[in-house]
């Protein structure tokens, strides 16, 4: 059975699921992107909108610029692996292996230099644990999608 070629791609047609996985990630990663840059260009007004304590809003305001850049890093790379997905370049695992490597940076920062344990609602972890649980799973379909052909 011949195979047709699909605008130069081998006859690798793009699966249903990438495009699930696509749709679903954009809101998802999106969230990242718009929290923080509202954090960034509203500061406190958005912090509060978010229901944040002003301890809270104090931790936020007190990062490190490195873990500001780490944070910018995990949620654009979020984001724009996601749009490279649906694009199917390869460039997209990188970029969420780095996004993965920003939010694994974080949660040092968090859990292990700052006092986010005492500051943050006790149930964070929980939080933390899905977005974690996230980008494992964008690393590991991005990466699967390249090593199966469909990411160029």
């Amino acid at each position: 059975m011949a195979t047709t070629t699909l605008h130069g791609d081998e006859g690798r047609r793009t699966p249903w699921h990438l495009w699930l996985v696509g749709i679903i990630g954009i809101p998802w990663n999106g969230f990242g992107a718009v929290d923080y840059t509202m954090t960034a260009l509203q500061g406190e007004v958005w912090l509060r909108n978010m229901k944040m304590t002003d301890a809270q809003i104090a931790y936020v305001d007190a990062m490190p610029a490195w873990m500001t850049a780490a944070w910018a890093i995990g949620v654009w790379g979020g984001l724009i692996g996601t749009l490279l997905l649906l694009a199917r370049s390869k460039w997209a695992f990188p970029v969420f292996a780095a996004s993965l490597a920003a939010f694994l940076l974080s949660l040092v920062y968090h859990y292990g230099l700052s006092n986010a344990a005492d500051v943050m609602p006790e149930n964070s972890w929980i939080m933390n644990l899905v977005i974690l649980a996230g980008c494992l799973f964008f690393v590991w379909y991005s990466r699967m999608m390249a090593n199966r052909g469909v990411l160029r």
